[in-house]
């Protein structure tokens, strides 16, 4: 299977369909284009999440602030899931987990995608012009160094979470994403909550709870997400309106 993950909303990721099914048999995958805009770090959150849940698969990912700019496409290889995305960290987090998932830590390869006189590209939609065509030829080839146009690199854009503080009275940290559902989510360990029946939250006490509905309808609480870290949440509302937070924002956890 081939799947496809961007920011494009509709319709440009059937462009892409179209272009991958000229050139492919694989069957196409939808993981999400509703990613935030722009916003490189949530999607590769999210995709950490996502892609090591997949068999081997090829991997579309277009999330892609540099489109039309000098910066690489490439292809990143790791127990035979091939990620095909701009060269701006996206696919870094997600090749990390399936390579901590691999039996013995699979080795982690970066091919780049070089453009060539045959290549047409417009310079606004590359996810239709580069990385579809990239995708579909990577799919074909039985080895990603076998697929035409590619070539081993050894530099690449590199990106990795920040690493929250976390001490014997609390823990620093900030938010990384807020999902559809308001949950805000940050990169504190949630093991900092284990046996606390209430924090505080930049000053603020708030219960702890291994479930929402542990809480009556809209009332907040923090608990432990399926990602493993904190977040801070609403029993049937949005905890980023509740707790007053936003993507980025600083959280201080006290206990």
């Amino acid at each position: 299977m081939i799947t496809l993950a961007s920011d494009f909303g509709t319709p440009y990721p059937a462009a892409m369909k179209g272009v991958v099914l000229r050139q492919s048999d694989a069957r196409l995958v939808d993981i999400a284009h509703d990613f935030p805009r722009q916003d490189v770090r949530a999607a590769a959150f999210w995709l950490r999440e996502v892609l090591p849940e997949f068999p081997p698969a090829t991997h579309l990912v277009v999330v892609d602030p540099g489109v039309g700019t000098d910066r690489a496409a490439v292809v990143v290889d790791v127990a035979d899931h091939r990620i095909v995305a701009p060269d701006n960290g996206v696919a870094l987090p997600a090749a990390r987990e399936i390579a901590a998932r691999a039996d013995g830590d699979a080795e982690i390869s970066v091919y780049d995608v070089p453009y060539d006189d045959d290549t047409t590209a417009s310079n606004t939609f590359h996810g239709r012009d580069v990385f579809a065509p990239a995708a579909a030829r990577v799919h074909e080839a039985e080895e990603v160094a076998d697929a035409d146009r590619v070539e081993p690199t050894d530099e690449w854009v590199d990106l990795a979470f920040p690493e929250p503080e976390v001490g014997d009275d609390g823990a620093t940290g900030e938010v990384l994403v807020v999902d559809d559902f308001g949950n805000t989510i940050t990169n504190v360990p949630g093991s900092v909550l284990d046996g606390r029946d209430a924090v505080t939250v930049n000053g603020e006490s708030a219960p702890v709870r291994d479930a929402y509905a542990e809480m009556d309808p809209g009332e907040r609480l923090v608990t432990v997400g399926s990602h493993g870290n904190v977040e801070f949440a609403v029993n049937q509302g949005r905890g980023d309106d509740a707790f007053g937070l936003g993507v980025g924002d600083d959280v201080s956890l006290g206990w």
